[in-house]
């Protein structure tokens, strides 16, 4: 049992790892601005000397690693928006290691989610193996789940787990106390918890059944020390799923009416005070 227990891991692994990649974005100056930057130091130079020349200098980039998932043929990948959102250049490494430029075609801050394409020159397109996207029906408190992703930068580590929990908030109590919360890691909130393994870099993998499905999109996880401590959080594929597909159609993501309304914790103090049982 425990060896069939075991190649159900590996068939899982084997199947889903082929469409995981690592993305790093990097953020920084334009080749533009940093011509102008250029420019402008040669000008410092001109009139007050070389001691003068590094006013102004030239920002160094910025590099964010993350993890993303490839869902179609078409090379579109879901990843996290917080891994994306202020990239100038974009470059994903496959799972046999060949790279590939990238460019993003949406982002929604609201619910973490960002889908990016591979690009590639016309008649070179690399063989692709999507992953297969499940339903959030079918998950349940307790079954195994594996998340797939770059953690530190070590990309393909596989970890394995169960689902703690579904439609999980992540608002907390305000610890000043007065019975507020603080707000949540999105602003939708309704995530998927597992106690498998989730660190940063795997921020935007996906965590899949034993169906080889893709269920959710790593996003976030609890963690006084900065690493995984068994509490992590993925996004629900459907909502995942919905909000690639209008980015994907139309760049953005339509909503409807909001409600300026906020919840709070109904503890003992505030329910006695308001009269409920």
């Amino acid at each position: 049992m425990a060896m069939d227990f075991s190649a159900a891991f590996e068939r899982v692994a084997a199947k889903v790892s082929p469409a995981v990649v690592s993305i790093t974005a990097s953020s920084g100056p334009s080749p533009q601005q940093q011509q102008q930057q250029m420019s402008q130091n040669d000008l410092f130079r001109r009139f007050f000397g070389d001691q003068f020349g590094g006013l102004g200098g030239q920002p160094r980039p910025q590099i964010q690693f993350g993890s993303g998932v490839i869902v179609s043929d078409e090379g579109y990948i879901l990843t996290n928006n917080h891994v994306v959102e202020d990239a100038t250049e974009l470059r994903v490494q496959m799972s046999n290691n060949a790279t590939f430029p990238a460019r993003l075609i949406g982002r929604d801050p609201d619910t973490d989610v960002a889908v990016i394409q591979l690009q590639w020159e016309d008649g070179k397109k690399p063989d692709l193996s999507p992953a297969k996207l499940g339903d959030l029906t079918s998950v349940k408190p307790g079954q195994w789940v594996l998340a797939i992703g770059s953690p530190f930068n070590l990309s393909q580590t596989v970890t394995a787990g169960i689902v703690s929990s579904i439609s999980r908030g992540t608002a907390q109590r305000d610890p000043m106390g007065g019975g507020l919360v603080q707000r949540g890691i999105t602003n939708y909130d309704n995530f998927i918890q597992t106690d498998a393994a989730i660190n940063p870099g795997n921020s935007g993998g996906p965590l899949v059944n034993l169906r080889g499905e893709v269920i959710g999109i790593n996003t976030a996880i609890f963690s006084r020390s900065g690493g995984s401590v068994g509490i992590g959080f993925a996004i629900p594929i459907n909502l995942a799923r919905h909000i690639m597909d209008s980015l994907i159609t139309t760049g953005k993501v339509a909503r409807g009416g909001f409600l300026g309304v906020s919840t709070q914790v109904l503890d003992r103090e505030m329910s006695a005070s308001l009269g409920f049982k």
